[in-house]
């Protein structure tokens, strides 16, 4: 008997601002290019003074990947908290649109904090920088997890860029066994080689003890396993999970399974905005993952979810990924 779903997001819930910008703002405004950067409410709000016109689309990292595998008929969930606000009407309304279920409760609209979002400062190479107000998204507690939601998931995905916050770990274990408990397995996304920094311990012991597929980048490949040489950081990965999925830029994504290394090439794409590149790879390798296709054709799927998301401002698909998958050849 399947479960209810396939795959439960758990993760920031951020609407995105945004904008273009040259280098140059960025050095006068002390931007990081390239990062995520964690800023307060203050900070958010002189940002969006400075910068020019701008868009807002619900983001988040996990909530794009559980967007994006719902927009291809997964069946999936989102946890992430955000307050009675325009900005949490907006973040509820675009994740149920897509097809996933979202029933977290609001904050009420008293709470101190608002709804989270994130100035993405997109500079002319399409790089983004990110300024990120975490908001109430910032409070997930246990409370908010919902246990037989998870023990009902073939799989959790796990946002790490979460970790960043005061019960966010005691949610994420209260999660793990719950969906542990019924045979469901984790999935665990690096999110920043930042975050990484500020959470390396926590991460790798909940990489050996509970993951059983590991999302990233390069960057946080080598951040996370402290060695510069990304085929040792990825071989040392490999002894901690059964599979590793590290993305690799225009260079595709290397897949490590069971011992062995699979390179999944990406197609050349003209760049527009790389927000939500990786968070749109793990929603087209779980789609490949759910429906039993091999470890190339699934890296495939995920570089070509990720090449459509970079094709356009914003971190939600534009186009229909499935039909991009049999364009490919892949279905």
């Amino acid at each position: 008997m399947s479960k209810k779903y396939q795959v439960v997001g758990i993760g920031n819930s951020i609407v995105d601002v945004l904008s273009h910008v040259e280098d140059a703002f960025l050095a006068e405004n002390g931007i990081e290019k390239g990062i995520m950067t964690l800023i307060d409410l203050e900070r958010a709000a002189v940002l969006y003074e400075k910068t020019g016109p701008s868009t807002e689309i619900s983001g988040g990292s996990a909530a794009n990947t559980i967007a994006g595998l719902a927009q291809m008929g997964g069946r999936t969930a989102y946890v992430g908290k955000v307050k009675d606000d325009q900005l949490g009407a907006i973040f509820a309304h675009d994740l149920r649109a897509q097809g996933a279920t979202y029933e977290v409760p609001l904050a009420s609209a008293d709470h101190a904090a608002e709804t989270g979002r994130c100035m993405v400062m997109v500079s002319p190479d399409a790089e983004r920088s990110m300024n990120t107000y975490l908001g109430v998204s910032e409070f997930l507690t246990p409370d908010d997890i919902d246990e037989a939601m998870m023990a009902d998931a073939e799989w959790i995905y796990l946002e790490g860029y979460r970790f960043d916050g005061p019960e966010s770990h005691a949610a994420f274990a209260k999660a793990i066994a719950a969906c542990k408990s019924t045979g469901g397995r984790v999935s665990l996304t690096l999110s920043d080689p930042f975050c990484v920094e500020r959470h390396r311990d926590a991460f790798r012991e909940m990489i050996r003890d509970h993951v059983d597929l590991l999302f990233c980048n390069e960057h946080e490949m080598r951040a996370m396993y402290q060695d510069e040489d990304l085929s040792v950081a990825l071989r040392l990965a490999a002894q901690d999970v059964d599979t590793v999925a590290c993305t690799v830029g225009a260079d595709g994504a290397y897949i490590w399974r069971d011992g062995v290394e699979v390179h999944a090439p990406a197609d050349p794409v003209h760049i527009v905005d790389v927000t939500g590149a990786g968070d749109l790879f793990a929603a087209g390798f779980f789609y490949g993952e759910l429906n039993g296709f091999d470890t190339l054709t699934t890296g495939r799927m995920g570089c070509v979810a990720a090449g459509e998301i970079i094709s356009h401002i914003g971190a939600r698909p534009e186009a229909d990924l499935r039909a991009l998958f049999a364009k490919h050849d892949l279905v």
